[in-house]
């Protein structure tokens, strides 16, 4: 998806079978944060809710990876605030959440992006560093930004917030525990939020993702069909979706996206 195909227009856009479809959004002098704005599913979230009009606060590890990812995409300036911090630091995670409010004042929208992914040795040989790191990761993570930002929400009464679990969230598998049990977190820690929530018009759920057609999906699966996996893309349309008011009614839940993966 070309900058051009992302110009900064109030709508979302779909890419179904090579063509480009607009489906109409507005969040015109909305405030999205979205965390692991640097990867790849965080840059196709930043450049859909930029094309719908959002003002955001993009967050990674490191300033300059978002500098290099968005380049000229999406410059730095009244419609992007590049935030530096680490998730899984209390410290850095409350100076990320006080720096977006005092540059806009307000957060409408949470996506919770930043996570990651590993295989692993069964559990008897599993590592307490690798269990650490995959529940401080993909869990923690959430739970601080969440923490950190719910309470701009309540100042207002209203809010969404929306995290990226997986499919693989819903069973367990051998070799993958540390992973699997991180994502199963997500999504009670998200049942749990909605219900504390509900009464506050602020709505949570979570993304439920197939394979995503990453580099490096394609480069660890060389002999996979990506066709069948998801576009990050497609995830950022369900994203912008959830985001609107057409979500009003929906908290609390996971929503598959599986493409055909």
């Amino acid at each position: 998806m070309t900058a051009a195909e992302y110009s900064h227009r109030k709508v979302g856009i779909v890419n179904t079978n090579g063509t480009l479809e607009r489906i109409m959004f507005d969040f015109s002098d909305q405030v999205i944060v979205i965390t692991g704005a640097a990867g790849n599913l965080g840059h196709a979230a930043a450049l859909a809710f930029y094309a719908a009009g959002a003002k955001l606060a993009v967050v990674d590890r490191q300033r300059k990876d978002i500098r290099v990812v968005f380049g000229d995409e999406i410059p730095e300036g009244e419609y992007c605030f590049p935030v530096a911090a680490d998730l899984m630091d209390e410290d850095s995670v409350s100076e990320m959440a006080a720096s977006i409010y005092e540059r806009f004042g307000h957060v409408d929208v949470l996506v919770n992006i930043a996570g990651g992914f590993t295989m692993g040795p069964p559990v008897s040989e599993t590592p307490l560093s690798t269990w650490e790191f995959m529940l401080n990761l993909n869990a923690r993570s959430v739970f601080m930004v969440s923490r950190a930002i719910i309470p701009f929400m309540l100042q207002r009464n209203k809010g969404k917030i929306i995290s990226v679990s997986a499919r693989a969230a819903l069973a367990g598998r051998a070799n993958m525990a540390p992973y699997i049990v991180s994502k199963s977190a997500v999504v009670r820690l998200t049942e749990s939020m909605a219900a504390e929530l509900q009464d506050h018009n602020i709505n949570v759920n979570c993304i439920l993702p197939g394979t995503i057609d990453t580099p490096r999906s394609r480069e660890e699966n060389p002999t996979a069909d990506p066709s069948k996996w998801v576009p990050p893309e497609a995830l950022a349309d369900v994203m912008l979706f959830l985001a609107s008011s057409g979500a009003r009614a929906i908290s609390g839940a996971s929503i598959p996206v599986y493409g055909r993966s």
